[in-house]
């Protein structure tokens, strides 16, 4: 039996395929090892994945996950994992690969994130060929839930927000702007926290104007300062995987369509295709 997981930083969607290629699913929380330790993950991984779970007939555990970006990150989640799965080998790769395969395939193209955070690249069948870093949530992470929800939370604290949205924001979540602040600056997680207020964005129906142009003008970030960037890029169609690509996928192909790129697959989690991929795979 092997694993297939696919890690954002704010969920992990997993799936047990047997011997017959029967599927099982299920999810724990995200990992991303820039804001969890090794122990973290050990523990979690013990309290949250299912109580029937035959770790001894576990071959392989094949983990993709954000912020997987070197050595030192990679081996924080090999090391957990091997310490929960210790009959299994264990491989760890980039969310992007898992976003790439999920998409593409075997074959080449442009793939891109845009969930709890961003990420793109091209692909050339095989690995990412080339990426863009996205600078993560504090410096970057464009059109990502994060940078939606820190343009939200921002507009709130600066009483730019209006009065109606302010109203349903307050009652919805009765946050003050020293309980923002805490949250972002003090608490672990700040990019959870951002990103969350992204569902009141897609559920607001008190100012749609208000909350398509937000939205929009994250989507113009994400293709000004990231997308536009990779030579001939109009030559690719735009290939998503994350829940912001997929909830606000009109105002995306708005944007796409502004920057000459034509819309191609997007999809809200990469895991049912990603299982495919490997099955597929499996005696390459």
């Amino acid at each position: 039996m092997i694993i297939i997981a696919d890690g954002g930083s704010t969920k992990t969607n997993w799936c047990l395929l047997n011997n017959e290629n029967k599927k099982i699913y299920f999810n724990t929380e995200g990992y991303n090892p820039y804001f969890v330790s090794k122990e973290y993950v050990i523990e979690s991984l013990k309290k949250n994945l299912p109580d029937d779970l035959e770790f001894e007939k576990i071959t392989e555990v094949n983990f993709y996950g954000a912020g997987v970006h070197n050595d030192e990150k990679i081996a924080i989640l090999e090391e957990a994992l091997s310490t929960v799965f210790t009959k299994s080998e264990i491989f760890v790769g980039h969310d992007l690969l898992a976003a790439a395969r999920a998409l593409l395939g075997n074959q080449a193209g442009f793939a891109a994130i845009l969930g709890t955070g961003t990420n793109t690249c091209i692909y050339d069948g095989e690995g990412v060929e080339y990426q863009i870093d996205s600078a993560a949530y504090i410096l970057g992470d464009e059109g990502s839930g994060c940078y939606i929800g820190k343009k939200l939370l921002t507009d709130y604290l600066r009483g730019y927000m209006p009065k109606n949205v302010r109203d349903t924001f307050w009652n919805t979540y009765k946050l003050t702007p020293d309980d923002i602040q805490e949250n972002v600056y003090s608490k672990p997680l700040a990019n959870r926290f951002c990103a969350s207020f992204s569902k009141f964005v897609y559920d607001n129906t008190d100012n749609i104007e208000y909350t398509h142009n937000l939205v929009k003008s994250s989507f113009t970030d994400f293709f000004k300062n990231l997308v536009s960037h990779y030579p001939n890029y109009q030559d690719y169609e735009f290939n998503c995987i994350g829940s912001v690509a997929y909830n606000f996928r009109n105002v995306l192909e708005e944007v796409a369509n502004e920057y000459g790129m034509k819309m191609g697959i997007i999809i809200r989690s990469p895991i049912d295709n990603l299982v495919k991929y490997h099955i597929e795979n499996k005696s390459k």
